[in-house]
């Protein structure tokens, strides 16, 4: 773990950051930002439509009034425990619908979120919750056959911030039903709320291998998931699936804030089943998803294996992995009436394109048009190049992140103007079509999660006969990335011994390099910089091969 991490003031890291962020000052004042809080929408939801239920998992369900209702209880408790405004509160659970009520909590509290996705582990929950100083985790009791509970106490001993650990559907006094039912009775005036302050942090892995803390605000979000609804028609009172995780940025704004900013309803898949997601739509008139590309693929092969078009199915907006070409139209071609197509965003900058819903050519042969984003392409000099050509993607638009928790990462990555330096590689048409060609950023995306290679790489040095290690992507069928670790060895080990260790680090087990490759070099700049691009093509060619 890095000491460094673990602030022992009683600062937040982004207490540099001004409110609003100076990239942001035109949105503030324009009038382009909903200036409410989710918590404002809630109420406003309740009040005009108490009964309508807004969220549905494989549990029970939740109308308006009743998760409004629970929010406000678990705030009063969450106050009587000891948080205030400005405190963090994380949550690592599944596609539980106690998530919801968790997240409004924090947005009628005044505090900061810190969603953490199910996979990780001891190695990154230290270094997450000890960089944003969380003061309190909600995690599942057992899931999957892993002890949360007993994780999250580790944290605990581990970081002097995080005073509470929280249960959901567990047992004992700091269990979530316990702390709702305390509250019910408790006597509490929730704090005013800046809709421009800082409402989640959420951690997304870098090329350095150091967590990045994303700040969002609730106008940020917000926006983002209007004008989405508005771009494929998602009407008040419709309802979608949602197989994401919510801890994920897509997961977390489509699954947990759209049925308040959007008046529709929300079903949460707790683990991702082709046959069961197909049996969900039917049974809900499930009209769209917003999920990653292995998921169409496999919806689409049981929607046709079943026979059934999904006929009130009409989008499926994906990415977060490669997507072929021809994948779009063969998916289109299962359903009925829905239409597939590629959307590309980042946590930083949530949905930079939209995706044609209407358009299959282009849906399927570029990653969406531009909405709401301004987009430069640059050359390696941040000269902007001209339509058609290839260079990195820069973003600004009223989606944009506040910034990240540190000021250091935030001013590596916005440009003096307020772009949002994405790391990839693309081309823009003069239409304002999108198509990614590629990645500056070394970075690993499989199934939609980012992975960072020297996370990895740093691990496998640590091995005493490890003397060089190079963690590249490699094509996987499903997943669209795998990890694939070049090594160069001064001593006895193989590729079982590799994975015990990369697996006994503590890191999360899709971190655990699916294949090895011994060399006894590798190919390298003048400089000495190893030669990545060489080594993925390297290996792309000898998977094609067989």
């Amino acid at each position: 773990m890095n000491e460094n991490l673990i602030s022992k003031s009683g600062a937040k890291p982004w207490d540099w950051l001004p409110i609003p962020a100076p990239h942001q000052q035109t949105f503030a004042e324009s009038g382009v930002w909903d200036r409410r809080t989710l918590a404002d929408m809630a109420r406003e939801r309740a009040g005009r439509s108490p009964d309508f239920v807004c969220f549905i998992d494989g549990e029970g369900q939740y109308t308006f009034a009743e998760v409004l209702a629970e929010a406000e209880a678990l705030s009063a408790a969450l106050h009587a425990r000891g948080l205030r405004a400005g405190d963090v509160i994380a949550f690592q659970v599944p596609n539980w619908r106690e998530a919801a009520v968790i997240n409004l909590a924090a947005a009628l509290s005044g505090f900061v979120v810190n969603p953490i996705v199910p996979i990780y582990r001891d190695a990154e929950m230290l270094m997450m919750l000890g960089d944003c100083r969380a003061r309190a985790i909600f995690v599942p009791q057992v899931w999957r056959k892993v002890d949360y509970a007993a994780m999250a106490a580790r944290c605990r001993d581990a970081l002097p911030d995080l005073a509470h650990v929280f249960t959901v559907r567990g047992e004992g006094a700091d269990d979530f039903a316990v702390l709702v039912r305390q509250g019910r009775d408790a006597r509490f005036t929730p704090p005013a709320v800046d809709p421009l302050g800082v409402k989640m942090v959420l951690y997304t892995s870098g090329t350095t291998g150091r967590p990045k803390g994303v700040l969002h605000s609730h106008c940020t979000l917000a926006h983002i998931v209007a004008a989405s609804a508005r771009r494929w028609g998602l009407g008040e009172g419709e309802a979608t699936l949602m197989p994401s995780p919510v801890t994920h940025v897509s997961g977390y704004a489509n699954g947990l804030e759209a049925p308040f900013i959007c008046g529709i309803r929300s079903v949460l898949m707790e683990a991702w089943n082709a046959a069961d997601a197909l049996a969900l739509i039917e049974r809900h008139g499930l009209v769209g998803t917003v999920a990653a590309t292995p998921f169409l693929v496999e919806l689409a092969a049981a929607a046709k294996a079943a026979g059934t078009g999904l006929p009130t199915f009409r989008f499926f907006a994906c990415g977060g992995a490669a997507v072929p070409a021809d994948l779009i139209p063969a998916a289109n071609a299962a359903f009925a009436n829905c239409r597939a197509f590629r959307v590309f965003g980042a946590s930083e900058v949530p949905l930079v394109s939209f995706g044609w819903p209407h358009d299959e050519q282009l849906a399927a042969t570029t990653d969406g048009e531009v909405v709401d984003y301004a987009v430069r392409i640059v050359d390696h000099e941040d000269n902007d190049l001209p339509a058609g050509q290839e260079g990195e993607i820069l973003a600004r638009g009223p989606g944009m992140m506040m910034g990240y928790a540190d000021a250091a990462q935030t001013a590596e990555a916005i440009t003096p103007d307020g772009f949002f330096r994405t790391g990839d590689l693309g081309v823009l048409s003069a239409q304002g079509a999108i198509t990614i060609t590629g990645r500056k950023k070394d970075l690993i995306i499989r199934g939609g999660e980012n992975i960072s290679a020297k996370e990895i790489e740093d691990v496998l040095h640590s091995h005493p006969a490890v003397q060089e290690a190079a963690v590249v992507a490699m094509p996987h069928e499903r997943l669209g990335e795998g990890v694939c670790a070049y090594v160069i060895l001064s001593g006895k080990a193989d590729a079982a011994a590799l994975v015990a260790h990369v697996g006994a680090s503590g890191l999360a087990k899709q971190k655990i390099p699916e294949r090895f490759e011994f060399v006894e070099d590798f190919p390298r700049t003048a400089s000495g910089k190893v030669r990545k691009d060489l080594l993925r093509a390297a290996i792309r060619e000898k998977l094609a091969a067989g």
